[in-house]
């Protein structure tokens, strides 16, 4: 990953795998966005965060909402009430975490 990278020792142990499976990839970059200071994004648009304890990613809104049918996690609130239906926040330990940001950098490069 380039420059622009937050401090190694501010990465939570939680989100260490999901940064180390892009560190090799140059489109993508560590940035800060909302509450977090852990965002992960490729071509300048956000593909993965760490916000509140939780992976929150971006698919498309018909795998979102399959997850949230599921009670995989549920849909992202950015902090003003209004769900975001493209987004999808998941707790630790519930779905694989870098498999979900591999697919959500998928979708969002592909865009």
């Amino acid at each position: 990953m380039p420059a622009e990278q937050p401090e190694a020792s501010s990465l939570p142990a939680s989100f260490a795998p999901v940064v180390s499976a892009f560190a090799r990839d140059r489109s993508v970059t560590r940035g800060k966005m909302f509450s977090s200071s852990n965002v992960l994004s490729v071509n300048r648009k956000i593909f993965a965060m760490l916000v509140r304890g939780q992976l929150v990613v971006k698919l498309p809104k018909q795998r979102v909402d399959g997850l949230v049918a599921a009670r995989a996690g549920t849909y992202f609130d950015p902090g003003h009430g209004r769900l975001m239906k493209q987004w999808i926040s998941i707790p630790a330990g519930t779905l694989n975490w870098v498999e979900l940001a591999k697919v959500a950098h998928r979708f969002v490069k592909a865009r």
